[in-house]
């Protein structure tokens, strides 16, 4: 998005975007611990449903041929994730899937960062509106947060089996750190209550939702 709007921003987005990654469990717990009560983050969630094997390859086949015919802008990202876990669920091509999972990001990892690098030009890194991008990531990545656990909070009025408030904290795109979090935080309330597995639910459709959201804006302000 950064890319096509405000290439000359590129590198101070990335800089934002990463070092929020890496600051989710200083963010994030201080918003968690504010919005809830001790009781709320001690519900206990029922256990997940058994996912069939129809089930895990419908869902990358099914996402991707909407997200292409509805936001094309959108596809080429999640075109990727959807390849991706389907190579893993399919369980016909154990080579190329660990290969992709261990080999292939070690190297696109190390590229990403060059490139980012690359773009983080002294005369306009350093700058007054990086600080601006800075503080206006860590607002966006509070409010996203803090909407999360409020809206887990909301759908507990209506919804037969308590929902954990704290999972909506993991609504955000940082994989799989804000799950991470979000049962670690659980876990201090109360030891035997493990929300890893329920977390990372939303944890992906924060992900997959950035992207829609991503390729929602870029449609309408390209056109404009």
């Amino acid at each position: 998005l950064s890319g096509k709007l405000a290439p000359e921003l590129l590198g101070a987005i990335a800089v934002a975007a990463y070092s929020y990654m890496a600051l989710v469990p200083l963010i994030q717990p201080p918003i968690m611990k504010a919005l809830t009560t001790e009781t709320e983050r001690k519900i206990r969630m029922v256990q997940l449903r058994t996912v069939s094997k129809r089930e895990k390859i419908l869902f990358p086949v099914v996402l991707l041929m909407l997200v292409a015919l509805l936001l094309p802008d959108a596809a080429p990202l999640l075109g990727m994730f959807c390849f991706g876990n389907l190579m893993r669920e399919s369980g016909v091509v154990e080579r190329l899937s660990d290969t992709v999972q261990n080999g292939l990001i070690n190297i696109v990892t190390i590229f990403l960062g060059l490139s980012v690098g690359a773009k983080l030009v002294a005369d306009k890194f350093l700058q007054p509106q990086t600080l601006g991008i800075l503080l206006l990531g860590v607002i966006a990545f509070g409010i996203g947060t803090a909407a999360g656990v409020l809206m887990a909070k909301l759908m507990n009025l209506c919804s037969k089996n308590k929902i954990n408030p704290l999972i909506g904290s993991a609504g955000v795109s940082a994989v799989p750190m804000a799950a991470r979090v979000s049962n670690k935080v659980g876990l201090e309330s109360d030891p035997q209550n493990f929300l890893l597995m329920h977390a990372m639910g939303p944890n992906v459709a924060g992900v997959i939702g950035s992207a829609i959201a991503a390729g929602v804006m870029l449609k309408y302000v390209l056109a404009m």
